[in-house]
């Protein structure tokens, strides 16, 4: 090659670098929230900012946890500059062990509910139970699927159970469950696919994957858990040691912005609207507890 065809080869490449709009500058986000929902707004403040992004997503089956642990595993060589979470507890697990910049704390924005989602060629809205402890009935015995209790928004529902009912009742629940033939499947997702095909009467499931069961057509219908529900929200957590924090601010900020709200609100994966549901959480005792209630869940669910 030529001196001028490598000169005419770099100025190529300098123009597609600015056509892309980048700056050089990049960071590393890992995130819980869906890829379908949350690759387009990463790829949008791109487009807005010139910043590169680097995202690592997780999977439906363990849901947070892996991202968790690699946080966790990570914390004296951080390779994350800033970690999305669709829910709140295992952010706060991160902040206990150190893994967050202290200094500027965990953030949350948005909201999902829990909800019962069934078959409407099987049951109808005044059949639905009114609390969980009727799950344990009889006449659900073999009819009710939920996300296995380890990962997810299904852990963190059943350890908030667990906190408001006291151990005792809440385990003597768990083990009810079980007895009653429940359906533990790899996630909310498959909750609603299995109510939609009819496989079981009703789920435990997330408002957004209710969304995405109706957007795909399934005979399905969802209604907020009122008694002993609660909300999910969205977190932000900053990496302590991060090499790049202000990045991670600047699209901190935008995560949180209105646009964005409106964006996964069209999308699905946020409530339009989450009142009435304002229960109070105690999360530091939760995050101690956490390692025993996800034990004695093993116990349960697993054995």
């Amino acid at each position: 090659m030529t001196i001028k065809e490598k000169w005419l080869l770099l100025g190529i490449l300098l123009m597609l670098l600015v056509g892309c709009g980048f700056k050089g500058e990049s960071l590393t986000i890992y995130t819980s929230q869906d890829q379908v929902y949350a690759e387009p707004i990463l790829r949008e403040f791109e487009n807005q900012s010139g910043i590169r992004i680097r995202a690592v997503y997780d999977s439906e089956a363990v849901k947070t946890v892996g991202l968790v642990n690699r946080l966790i595993v990570e914390k004296d060589n951080p390779q994350c500059d800033l970690f999305w979470n669709n829910e709140e507890l295992r952010t706060r697990q991160l902040a206990a062990k150190g893994v967050l910049d202290k200094d500027i704390g965990i953030e949350v924005f948005g909201a999902r509910t829990r909800q019962w989602v069934w078959n409407t060629n099987q049951l109808s809205l005044t059949s639905i139970p009114k609390n969980l402890t009727t799950l344990t009935n009889v006449q659900w015995r073999g009819k009710v699927a939920i996300a296995l209790p380890l990962f997810g928004s299904t852990s963190t529902h059943f350890q908030i159970l667990r906190q408001q009912w006291g151990k005792e009742r809440w385990q003597q629940w768990c083990r009810a469950l079980v007895a009653n033939d429940v359906m533990t499947v790899d996630g909310n997702s498959v909750v609603v696919q299995l109510v939609g095909r009819g496989e079981v009467a009703l789920g435990l499931t997330d408002s957004d994957d209710v969304r995405a069961g109706l957007k795909n057509q399934l005979p399905i219908a969802g209604k907020s858990i009122i008694e002993d529900g609660f909300v999910i929200r969205n977190s932000v957590g900053y990496i302590a040691g991060s090499a790049f924090p202000n990045l991670a601010q600047r699209l901190a900020a935008f995560l949180k912005s209105d646009s964005v709200k409106v964006t996964l609100i069209d999308a699905g994966a946020l409530d339009s609207s989450s009142s009435g549901f304002g229960q109070e959480i105690d999360w530091p005792s939760m995050v101690a507890e956490n390692e025993v209630a996800i034990n004695e869940l093993k116990s349960v669910f697993l054995d």
